[in-house]
């Protein structure tokens, strides 16, 4: 006995075709047609699901990618919480990630200088972590008005992003109140 393997998506346009077929006259060709479709327009391109990183509602997309490179997003149908639809900057996700000005290596500007140059992922880094460091260092209160301890600095705030997980969110909360900040937010409470 051979398996079928369909996807819940594939089964629901398969069930809807043989459904048409017996309301409408002549519908039985039009179910005998209905094949389960895994390529857009003829080419195989490999799905892959994600969620949107603009907003904190979380909306489920499929990209769909050929040769490594993204063709399409669209929302995804059996995601509990759009249901397929995307509002339009998650429809616009696709020209970010396929347009040619996007800014895909750091970017320096030297203090005066007017002109921004490419720099190593490795230097940007390096830069970012000594001057967190220095302005924690030259910004550390060890103790308040009232003598009480507190190890902390205000002179750096964080304000996270709605595209990260839970999870995601409480390594970022535990790193950041390691390194004694006190000011933090999220965008979802803004």
């Amino acid at each position: 006995m051979a398996t079928v393997n369909l996807s819940r998506r594939d089964f629901l346009k398969v069930s809807g075709a043989a459904t048409g077929s017996l309301l409408l006259p002549g519908g039985a060709a039009l179910a005998a047609e209905a094949k389960p479709q895994k390529y857009i327009l003829h080419k195989q391109l490999g799905e892959t699901h994600s969620i949107c990183p603009f907003c904190a509602v979380g909306c489920g997309m499929i990209a769909a990618t050929e040769n490594g490179k993204v063709v399409n997003i669209e929302g995804d149908p059996d995601h509990p919480i759009n249901r397929g639809s995307l509002c339009s900057k998650g429809e616009t996700l696709v020209h970010l990630a396929q347009s040619p000005e996007r800014v895909t290596k750091p970017l320096y500007r030297a203090p005066g200088a007017s002109e921004w140059k490419e720099v190593e992922w490795d230097w940007a880094i390096q830069q970012i972590a000594q001057r967190v460091k220095k302005t924690r260092d030259d910004n550390w209160t060890e103790k308040d008005e009232q003598g009480r301890l507190v190890n902390r600095t205000t002179a750096i705030a964080s304000v996270g992003s709605a595209a990260l997980d839970n999870e995601e969110c409480a390594l970022l909360v535990k790193a950041l109140r390691s390194m004694g900040i006190v000011y933090l937010e999220h965008q979802a409470r803004i």
